[in-house]
């Protein structure tokens, strides 16, 4: 079995490839980019059978060439970057991963949520700077933070990262509430669910953890934010895309929402024209390189989640099948 890595520079992180070195001859790319692949693996590896990728773009104009293909495997839970209606048309099985980074991105979202309602870049660089050493300011106004207790959680994407993120958010003492893109009522859990107007305007914290689809593309944009509170922090750690984000600069510029904590963008890398580089005040946004997922457990669930996904597919059961 040749099995082909296409862009493992993509994952950010060192991964562990022994059980894919053991379930045949595996090739690793950097990174193939999206218009190339079909070239570079009919050149060099034309009877490929196996595509691992992370963020590949893979559709019917860079995999029809490839013949001996019979699955590929997303190292994610999100697959909006293969084109499954041709997989399955073409009888290529596709993988993904779900559930593998729950806890990390779980934590990863209070990570982001702390760090902006601390102010934790100002205080640290307050130190650092030398200006305690020197100067203490007769209050910190400009600064305050505030409790979670109390406050209101909204959470867009009530999947399992997101009931994790209500769960945690409850053990702080916060009223959770959570909105469906899809319409799922949600009957098995315990929080409200209410329409996206009253999420928007209730919240004192906005959580995304929804997937890309047609329906989530610019599901917050200025029309959105307007709604939500002066003092609302916004965190996606969904997808890029589902935030508009030249909106949201000018409404971080305006004060229309205090902080937003993004982890992941719809160009990824970050554009240098990105206009949240270009913020009046730079600490009103939280920006990591879409990193949420990337525990030390959690990379290890997808190492071994994809090599499980290939042995399932020899033997021919339909382990993590999405085709």
């Amino acid at each position: 079995m040749k099995i082909v890595f296409t862009d493992i520079k993509t994952l950010g992180y060192e991964v562990n490839l022994s059980g894919l070195e053991e379930l045949g001859n595996l090739r690793i790319y950097e990174q193939i980019p999206d218009e190339d692949i079909g070239k570079v693996l009919c050149r060099e590896n034309p009877d490929v059978s196996v595509i691992v990728t992370n963020a590949s773009r893979l559709s019917r104009d860079n995999l029809k060439d490839l013949t001996e293909l019979k699955l590929i495997c997303q190292t994610g839970t999100g697959y909006d970057n293969i084109d499954v209606d041709y997989c399955r048309e073409q009888g290529i099985g596709v993988t993904n991963v779900p559930g593998y980074a729950g806890n990390s991105v779980a934590q990863f979202t209070f990570a982001m949520f702390f760090y902006l309602q601390f102010h934790c870049r100002y205080y640290d660089d307050f130190i650092k700077t030398g200006q305690y050493s020197s100067e203490v300011p007769e209050n910190y106004s400009e600064h305050e933070f505030y409790e979670l207790d109390g406050k209101t959680w909204g959470i867009i994407g009530l999947g399992d990262i997101g009931r994790r993120v209500a769960k945690y958010a409850e053990s702080f003492g916060c009223n959770v509430i959570w909105y469906s893109v899809t319409g799922n009522t949600g009957k098995s859990t315990p929080y409200h669910q209410v329409a996206l107007d009253e999420l928007l305007a209730t919240s004192d914290i906005l959580s995304i953890h929804a997937p890309m689809s047609p329906l989530t593309y610019d599901l917050i944009t200025m029309n959105e934010l307007k709604k939500m509170k002066s003092t609302a922090i916004l965190l996606n750690l969904g997808r890029g895309g589902i935030v508009n984000e030249a909106d949201l600069a000018k409404a971080l510029d305006q004060g229309i929402i205090s902080a937003a904590g993004l982890d992941v963008l719809e160009k990824e890398p970050i554009e240098a024209s990105n206009p949240l580089l270009r913020l009046k005040d730079p600490n009103r946004v939280f920006i990591t390189p879409h990193i949420a997922y990337g525990s030390v457990e959690a990379r290890e669930r997808v190492m071994e989640s994809v090599c499980r996904s290939i042995r399932s597919f020899k033997e021919g059961t339909r382990y993590n099948r999405v085709d």
